[in-house]
């Protein structure tokens, strides 16, 4: 380990592609069900059963921290944490999906933004432009970097499209442990931080307000609310640090429809330009 951060070899790697692929494939599966008037519960036992039935994966956050389901569902002016229930989805809603799995005892963690409907305008661009700080940080993701690059990419995309970054939330890595460090902020300064090296694994997950960044935690001690009740959106990819750049390790296989694809291609190629 460099700094307690965990350096994983090729095989870990595997591993842990291995349980992001699953992770996005929850992802990918439960899309055709986002439709008016159902319910958050009944998308978190669809989610639920394809973990346990047809991936033969363990549901990672059923019981994490006394937490009751399988994903996370927050909706709108939810940050984070939503709780599924008995909820029905509304024409308009935007929702992010957060599932995470274990697979040989290695975890999975990936979420994504949804459009029920036809959300306003304001919606969209917010969870358009929540994509490309998220892309933005993992372009920004090379063995010498720093996590405060990383951090600095994202804002710059927030901050310029008119958006706010939560602080209080932050990506982590992961592995064999389910948030382990480090720390992924998702703002900061460039050049300062942990220096990035071959083979560390962390999420990237920032959460963009079209408020002001504050939040609240609910009475249920898990949903995470926007103060000023603004919408909020969010996205997650798991990333390894390669030797040339990075590695997406829950990359979509339905493929990313209207969002760019985020390649180490890509990387190199706003480097050199």
């Amino acid at each position: 380990m460099r700094n307690k951060v965990p350096i994983r070899s090729e095989a870990e790697i595997g591993m842990a592609r291995r349980a992001g692929a699953l992770a996005a494939d929850v992802l990918r599966m439960i899309a055709e069900h986002l439709r008016p008037g159902i319910t958050t519960g009944e998308l978190d036992r669809i989610c639920h059963d394809y973990i346990v039935d047809e991936l033969r994966a363990i549901p990672a956050n059923v019981g994490y921290n006394g937490y009751p389901k399988t994903v996370l569902t927050s909706i709108n002016h939810v940050v984070c944490h939503g709780i599924p229930s008995d909820r029905r989805l509304k024409n308009s809603d935007i929702i992010n999906i957060d599932v995470a799995v274990i697979k040989d005892g290695w975890y999975g963690d990936t979420s994504r933004m949804y459009l029920v409907g036809e959300p306003g305008i304001l919606a969209k661009r917010l969870v358009r432009s929540t994509y490309e700080a998220m892309r933005a940080g993992i372009l920004a993701v090379r063995p010498g970097a720093t996590l405060g690059d990383v951090g600095h990419a994202i804002q710059t995309v927030a901050h310029r499209e008119g958006f706010s970054v939560v602080r209080e939330y932050c990506g982590h890595g992961i592995g064999t442990v389910y948030h382990d460090e480090p720390q992924v902020l998702h703002y900061g300064r460039l050049g300062t931080g942990l220096v990035l090296e071959p083979g560390m694994i962390f999420t990237i997950e920032p959460m963009l307000n079209a408020g002001k960044p504050g939040t609240v935690q609910l009475a249920d001690g898990w949903t995470v609310v926007t103060k000023d009740r603004s919408l909020s959106a969010q996205w997650e990819h798991m990333v390894a640090v390669t030797e040339s750049g990075f590695e997406i390790l829950t990359s979509w296989p339905d493929g990313y429809g209207d969002y760019s694809p985020i390649t180490a291609e890509t990387s190199l190629s706003a480097a050199v330009n």
